[in-house]
């Protein structure tokens, strides 16, 4: 990227509730219904005469994220809107949605301010790959839609991807919803502007908002320029899209500027094939939509309704992903990159869980845990299959953490090598057991009573004189290399650390 510029960037990400029922009606939300048409209503399908009602489990939901976000939540007063525009996938020609007084008002999500996270319904899915025309299936309109409008302070596609990566966590932490990407219950919308560098910058965090100051010379009476036009990318159905959508329209607005051009405020869309973006139509504004309060939906207090206070609702939050992070990371002293391979899957984070339960927070044998975990396990489970998940959900069936936590307990205590506990985790993996059994039957249990290696060091003290020699005269790796044959001797059954001791003692 030109370092004359700098990117702003607000994201708006839609996902979708998991409910019984859709936002305003008795409907079936099922994401996963493949025949057309068969979760919907009159009430769904916006015949005239029919009335909404608010579905609360949804209303739950957001005001979980925004207590998560340490928002403002609007307990004082909250209303239902009508967002007007005809398309196809709209059957009653407006949205409900929210406008001037959403559930949560600012808030924060990996040092990103956000603007609000409001409550509307969804729309129809329409196809366009049938003929000359278009079909529309209306099982997802009026499913709960949770929108978050992030303030425009991200500045690199990098972090524009990790916000959404982390809103996605939460969501399936707080059993809000799956926000799977691939299925269309989580889709990202990126505004994208750049400016020149130096004319602009962050000013102070207000009241959940960031101000960009401007910082070029004025004259007498001069008003401060407008920034450049924002573009809108709609749609993006991965985080992969996301970074290369915003990359592309960075470098795309660059050279418009760079030629001389202006950069026009309009929607965009994101071609996956050709990796670019491309124009769809000019940008609305909000009078565009003539938003108006919902006349059939009442208006909400939520201080007046005992089930949604903020008592309430926190003791039904779970332990949040960047807390449960921190506690890995400073608790247990894992790697990063281990603590966020268990923050990220609750498979695995829950599997590790519950070995170490019986481990009293002793940080060795957790450590030694997360390593036989996150490397060995997850290395054999790769061999089979792509979706570790799935993998380790069939491994539990074979190995349920007290064996694997008894594995890890004989690998801590020398019963067994560190070779010995990979090729008895090899067998676990293929056909489960009890691993002190398994170690029995193999004869991998080690053997520490140096009396009984005795015979094995003479011998290979006897066949080996000039590596003897060697370590005779100080070379230490061939040291070493006597210990490898001395745990190839006992088959890997001697404690390497008593077949050192006894070869330095024998030799000298």
């Amino acid at each position: 990227m030109d370092k004359k510029y700098i990117p702003i960037i607000g994201l708006e990400i839609h996902a979708e509730l998991k409910t019984e029922t859709k936002m305003f009606c008795r409907c079936k939300n099922d994401p996963d219904e493949t025949r057309p048409n068969a979760n919907i209503c009159p009430i769904c399908m916006g015949h005239p005469g029919t009335l909404p009602v608010i579905n609360m489990e949804a209303v739950k939901h957001v005001l979980k994220v925004g207590i998560a976000l340490n928002g403002e939540l609007a307990y004082d007063f909250t209303e239902f809107d009508r967002k007007n525009y005809f398309y196809p996938d709209i059957p009653k020609g407006y949205q409900i949605t929210q406008y001037k007084y959403p559930f949560i008002k600012g808030g924060e999500l990996l040092g990103v301010s956000i603007t609000r996270v409001h409550l509307e319904e969804d729309t129809a899915s329409s196809s366009h790959d049938k003929g000359d025309y278009s079909l529309v299936d209306f099982n997802r309109a009026g499913v709960p839609l949770m929108e978050l409008v992030t303030e425009p302070v991200i500045t690199d596609a990098a972090t524009a991807s990790r916000f959404a990566r982390e809103l996605q966590l939460l969501l399936r932490y707080i059993g809000a919803g799956e926000a799977n990407m691939e299925k269309g219950e989580m889709r990202v919308e990126v505004n994208v502007s750049v400016q020149e560098a130096g004319l602009w910058t962050l000013g102070e965090k207000g009241t959940g908002t960031y101000l960009w100051k401007y910082n070029g010379n004025l004259a007498e009476g001069e008003s401060i320029p407008k920034m450049s036009a924002k573009v809108e990318v709609k749609n993006l159905n991965s985080f992969k899209a996301l970074e290369k959508a915003v990359a592309y329209e960075i470098d795309r607005q660059i050279s418009v500027i760079e030629s001389g051009g202006k950069v026009v405020q309009e929607t965009r869309g994101w071609d996956d094939g050709k990796e670019t973006t491309f124009s769809q139509r000019a940008k609305e504004n909000s009078h565009d939509y003539r938003y108006y309060p919902d006349p059939d939906l009442p208006k909400l207090r939520l201080s007046e309704l005992p089930d949604f206070s903020k008592e309430t609702l926190n003791k039904q939050m779970p332990e949040l992903p960047w807390v449960k992070r921190e506690r890995y990371q400073k608790d247990f002293e894992l790697k990063p990159e281990d603590a966020e391979m268990y923050v990220r899957s609750r498979v695995w984070g829950d599997y590790f869980e519950q070995v170490i339960a019986g481990f009293s927070g002793e940080k060795k044998l957790t450590k030694l845990a997360s390593n036989y975990l996150s490397s060995d396990l997850a290395g054999l489970i790769k061999k089979e299959t792509t979706d570790t998940d799935a993998g380790l959900t069939v491994f539990i069936q074979k190995v349920p953490p007290a064996m694997f936590a008894k594995l890890i307990t004989m690998a801590s205590t020398n019963l067994i090598s560190s070779r010995g506990a990979k090729d008895i985790l090899a067998i676990l993996a293929l056909s489960g057991g009890d691993p002190e059994i398994i170690a029995n039957e193999k004869g991998l249990i080690q053997k520490n009573d140096p009396e009984a290696l005795k015979k094995i060091v003479e011998n290979i003290i006897v066949a080996n004189p000039t590596v003897v020699a060697d370590f005779k005269a100080g070379k230490e790796a061939a040291l070493q290399f006597l210990v490898g044959q001395g745990m190839k001797e006992s088959k890997g059954s001697a404690n390497p650390g008593v077949l050192k001791e006894l070869i330095r003692e024998l030799i000298k």
